[in-house]
């Protein structure tokens, strides 16, 4: 079930919140076939059904308990089954809203009461227990379903079956009925998929460039600009990244109406659809769905744009007649991949076939996702890489011929290695990789001489005796490498396979001969996963044993190289590669080799560098970090960050630097005082080693004892200093971000005062690129939390740009931006700047930014704009909507968007004027319906707010009828005392209406309240006592009554 689950039902994108189905026929269908199999499980399997969970499945549900009847024991708001385990545990627990079911018994009646609800509690249950397997049968049953994929029901057979006992045979079965379950759903899922199939790549791909084609500047124009957001093609046609291949999905395209805002629009088997745009400066795509889903790609624009619509109807002759009117001398799209004249011929040709129809084909196969790159630039991206700018002409790219450079070849290698590191890094470890064959290259009359020579090498190889094998491999050196026509044709021609079999003889020239050529090819992603698929990693694994040093640094480098995505990564783990390359970090200790002679020390070096640069690589997933620390890699790359070579120090603090984003890293590089090496090296004139430095403290800055340590080994001078370095742009970044979290520290502020990193950092607001600007506004942030340095920042000008920035759209650097204003907006003089420029407005449109972190710092940052306007009520009202928008957030599910916009209400109500209007708006119900939490925070706000709300109208007998004077009784038991103030003046408030004081003497308010009547806090004093006589009051007054 738990494959089924990951691989074939559609979850929503990674937000801030937890992955959910999303609403689709397929996932329908899944939850349906679910429900089909647990109902029917009781009657088929009554033993089975009686099995008692290892972990109960726990949710949030919609049940009412008094649905609940014969079985169960219902009292108030929790529901108990009397069918218990043999500890007295009832296998069915509810406590509204949560519910637990320990038992497949109990799973099918929970269904057979939920009736029409059913498909609802079903998708909850899925949704909040990710992998219900394990928590059925416990870790066990998991991780051996994650080792050993195919083979689990022998597996398993042999694993549960070794006790001989009727609860290890029920579980067996168990074991084999989800088994079946899940490859039910999966066959199921596919015949489902099969039958919404509608696009393929190459429709898709037609309709694109026909639309370019009729794009550009004019009134004639059906669009201002269509480009795809990846110029890198896969072998299928698909330009979108393998894992979302897999759901169906084909490339991404940005869109320009005339007439509207750029669209960012997701092209898939099922159709086309608006997705949520780049999400940051690195250009990802925020994958999930919003709106509905259109057939093709015109229809979409027609219904988006007016223009598009109007002007397509005019060019419709157009698009039919566009193909007979193409030129023949015409160049189809020249590819990277070099390949037959006559393939191009023939493709050119089809695609002049397919320019006809529009989006009209049909898919009859299902798409196949690919991770095989076929480099496809089109004319427009030659042009950018050869002259950076594309000149239109009536709406049509200026194309021309070229030959495919090396240095372009590089750069697309750079880019294809980034993206696969977004592969590797965007699943757990314990994933497979979603790879296709790679498609060999055919040969081409046109290729270089080079190409045809090393393939002649590569024969030598292959028969040739041991001379004529190391000639030839030197020969094969002497070739430009690094260029992708020779990397490639090594490869067509079997050349790895030859080299990786030479890294399995006993003659070591022949092994250094291949590491050096694997080396240098293995920087192409192809080649390296070839490497992978041919078995090479665990060869160079076992060669790291060797007591030749240069093999073992050629092989260490070689695995560096290979080791960029993850399925590499974990090859060289379970080969026990991280145990042998952090031995390498102290292979000079057990050195054989003359101890006097400096040579050896050199190599010792060198052996000790390429094990740290293989480690960096590998570095990039948990597990391997892990496996770093087990094997003791801390202490020795500790040794290592002592030494003066600085080819050592970059790989070694790239690796301590990776790994920092742990907690037990941070805690034993404190153990092994590695920040005052890192603090030693920010003053080397190396930028890369200063960047990494920087870096590995911003991760290590997390803890307050490590921000100390910097203090306290002179760090923060260093790193002032480097501020006024901004032409290397990734060292900046790394920079502002150490500064960032060293300023969390007040200490540390008053130091950056001393340095003048302030001033600094106010320069650095304009004319920055996004990571270092969430940086620097992140470090101002932080400053801003002192008088001081608030003034230093308006003095230097640094308003203005920080108000600039808050309509930006990046999440992270709105958080920030938003901190440092309302910092900021405490002064009243820095206010009046705010105010002129605009800046509370732009606050206040944040609130309806679809994250919620960002609604929740504007919220907070709105908080002391309102305390310190002139004229904080009218300025509120005079926001369209902004009222009615701030009372609808109460409607939200975050605790921190809550909390906030109840200080926001609590400062807009001190205005009458203000306040009635939010009571016109419900603010009174929608306050009480959050009266029952536990949250400390949103306790004390929400008391406040209800304390101002009190003071208009009947408000205070409306909090009553809608039950919120009760729950607020039970703050008084909280241990915070600003919740304690808070509930008390709040209850002081409700205690002037009669209905209200009853219910807090019924809950115990009375008891509870004499106490903080000797609190040392007045204010709590004062709130408490005033509660106690409006109750006492009318106790009295009743009391009267009664004998009169």
């Amino acid at each position: 079930m738990g494959v089924a689950l990951t691989r074939s039902a559609q979850w929503t994108a990674a937000g801030h919140g937890a992955k959910t189905l999303e609403v689709t026929p397929l996932n329908e269908a899944i939850v349906k076939e679910i429900i089909m199999f647990v109902e029917s499980f009781i009657y088929k399997y009554p033993q089975e059904a009686n099995y008692v969970f290892v972990e109960p499945l726990e949710w949030k549900t919609n049940l009412d308990p008094s649905a609940f009847g014969s079985g169960y024991a219902v009292s108030g708001t929790t529901v108990k089954s009397e069918e218990a385990d043999k500890n007295g545990e009832p296998l069915l627990y509810l406590s509204v809203p949560q519910i637990k079911i320990r038992s497949f018994g109990q799973l099918s009646r929970m269904l057979y009461i939920a009736k029409n609800m059913k498909l609802k509690e079903a998708q909850a249950c899925i949704e909040a227990n990710r992998n219900p397997v394990a928590k059925i049968l416990g870790l066990d049953y998991n991780i051996i379903s994650e080792k050993i994929g195919n083979s689990f029901v022998s597996n398993i057979l042999d694993k549960i079956t070794k006790d001989d006992d009727s609860e290890s045979e029920i579980k067996m079965k168990i074991a084999l009925q989800l088994k079946q379950l899940d490859l039910h759903l999966l066959n199921h899922s596919l015949k489902h998929i099969s039958l919404e199939i509608r696009l393929n790549p190459g429709t898709v791909k037609n309709d694109i460039e026909l639309l370019k084609q009729f794009s550009g500047k004019g009134k004639q124009t059906v669009l201002e600009s269509i480009e795809y957001t990846s110029d890198y093609e896969f072998s299928n046609g698909c330009r979108a990244p393998p894992w979302r291949q897999i759901k169906g999905e084909i490339c991404y395209v940005l869109v320009k109406p005339h007439d509207a805002e750029t669209l960012c629009v997701t092209c898939s088997k099922e159709g086309v659809f608006l997705n949520g745009g780049k999400t940051d400066d690195e250009g990802q795509i925020n994958y999930e769905r919003k709106g509905e889903i259109y057939k093709d790609l015109v229809t979409l624009l027609k219904e988006k744009s007016a223009i598009f619509s109007e002007n397509m109807s005019k060019q419709e002759i157009k698009f039919s007649e566009q193909p007979q009117k193409d030129q023949p001398n015409e160049a189809p799209k020249e590819e990277v991949a070099i390949t037959h004249k006559a393939s191009v011929t023939s493709r050119k040709s089809t695609q002049e076939k397919n320019r006809i129809n529009l989006g009209r084909s049909q898919l009859t196969k299902r798409l196949e996702p690919s991770l095989n790159w076929r480099t496809s630039v089109s004319s427009k991206d030659r042009n950018t890489l050869r002259d950076t700018q594309v000149e239109k002409h009536g709406g049509k790219l200026e194309k021309s011929r070229s030959s495919v450079s090396p240095g372009r070849a590089q750069l697309i290698r750079k880019s294809v290695e980034k993206i696969e590191e977004i592969i590797s890094d965007s699943s757990s470890e314990s994933e497979e990789d979603e790879e296709q064959p790679d498609h060999r290259q055919e040969a081409n009359a046109d290729l270089p001489s080079e190409y045809w020579q090393i393939q002649k090498l590569v024969k030598y190889l292959k028969g040739g005796n041991q001379t004529a094998t190391v000639i030839a491999l030197c020969s094969m050196k002497d070739f430009n490498l690094a260029q992708e026509t020779c990397q490639l044709a090594i490869r067509d021609v079997g050349g790895l396979e030859v080299l990786i079999n030479l890294l399995e003889t006993d003659e070591v020239k022949c092994k250094i001969g291949s590491l050096k050529i694997l080396k240098e090819i293995s920087h192409n992603p192809q080649i390296r996963r070839n490497i992978v698929d041919l078995g090479g990693l665990p060869v160079m694994v076992n060669i790291l044993d060797s007591p030749h040093k240069s093999l073992k640094c050629l092989a260490a480098e070689t695995i560096a190289n290979v080791a960029k995505f993850r399925r590499a990564r974990r090859v060289v783990r379970r080969h026990g590669g991280i145990t042998k390359l952090v031995a390498l970090l102290d292979c000079g200790k057990h050195s054989g080799e003359p101890a006097q002679s400096s040579l050896y020390e050199t190599r010792d070096v060198e052996v000790a560098r390429c094990g740290a640069l293989a480690l960096w690589s590998c570095s990039k997933s948990y597990a391997n970090k892990e496996a770093i620390r087990k094997a003791g890699g801390i202490p020795l790359l500790a040794r290592l960050l002592k030494t003066s070579h600085e080819n050592m120090l970059i790989p070694v603090v790239g690796t301590l630097q990776e790994c920092a984003s742990e907690e037990n890293y941070r805690a034993a590089i404190k153990a092994e005082r590695i920040i005052e090496n890192l603090v030693k090296n920010l003053n080397s004139e190396n930028e890369q080693l200063q960047e990494h430095c920087a870096m590995a403290i911003y991760q290590c800055a997390e803890d307050e004892e490590t921000r100390d340590l910097v203090r306290l080994h002179g760090g923060l001078k260093p790193l002032a200093s480097l501020l006024n370095n901004t032409d290397n742009k990734e060292r900046l970044a790394a920079v502002t971000g150490a500064i960032w979290k060293c300023s969390i520290s007040k200490e540390n502020v008053t130091k950056f005062r001393e340095y003048k990193a302030i001033e600094t950092l106010v320069g650095l607001l304009t004319d920055q690129p996004e990571e270092v600007l969430v940086n620097v506004v992140g470090a101002l942030g932080e400053c801003c939390q002192e008088h001081e340095n608030r003034v230093i920042i308006r003095r230097c000008g640094g308003i203005q740009p920080l108000v600039n920035l808050l309509v930006g759209i990046n999440q992270a650097l709105l958080v920030n931006v938003t901190k440092a204003v309302g910092a900021c907006a405490v002064e009243p003089e820095s206010m009046m700047i705010i105010d002129r420029l605009d800046g509370v407005r732009l606050l206040w449109s944040l609130l309806k930014n679809p994250h919620p972190d960002v609604k929740a710092s504007a919220a907070w940052a709105l908080c002391p704009c309102i305390q310190n306007a002139k004229d904080a009520g009218e300025m509120v009202r005079s926001f369209v909507g902004g009222l009615e928008l701030v009372v609808n957030l109460l409607k939200s599910d975050n605790k921190e968007v809550l909390a906030s916009v109840c200080a926001v209400i609590t400062n807009i109500a001190k205005d009458q004027e203000n306040l009635a209007v939010i009571t016109d708006h419900g603010v009174v119900p929608l306050l009480s319906k959050l009266a029952n939490t536990n949250n400390d925070k949103l306790r004390r706000h929400l008391a406040e707010t209800i304390s101002r709300c009190c003071m208009w109208g009947r408000n205070r007998v409306a909090f009553g009828e809608h039950k919120a004077v009760a729950p607020l009784v039970r703050y008084l038991k909280s241990n915070d005392t600003n919740v304690h103030r808070a509930t008390a003046q709040a209850l002081y408030q409700l205690s002037e209406d009669a209905d209200n004081c009853v219910t807090m003497h019924e809950n115990g308010a009375v008891k509870l309240l004499l106490d903080m009547v000797g609190s040392p806090d007045e204010e709590l004093q004062e709130a408490a006592a005033g509660c106690i006589s409006n109750i006492r009051r009318l106790a009295l007054a009743i009391e009267k009554a009664r004998y009169s």
